[in-house]
């Protein structure tokens, strides 16, 4: 079964800037990136290991941020 979270705003104007999908014991989060990188992203996509221990992250576009990981519960 998959679950579907996401951060909704409470102004109507504003859009969902993050959801998270959990499938089984697996987690993909996709949200906005924030963080200011200090070196030259790929435009297309960009994949690197998480903060966390089996955490992938991958950039899309050098906007939005899919990451990747086992699920907690």
């Amino acid at each position: 079964m998959a679950y579907l979270d996401t951060t909704f705003q409470t102004q109507p104007s504003m859009l969902c800037n993050s959801f998270l999908v959990r499938i089984g014991q697996r987690e993909m989060s996709v949200s906005k990136d924030f963080r200011k990188r200090f070196y030259k992203t790929n435009p297309l996509i960009e994949c690197r290991a998480g903060v966390n221990a089996g955490h992938v992250e991958v950039l899309l576009l050098r906007n939005w941020l899919v990451v990747f990981s086992k699920a907690t519960h």
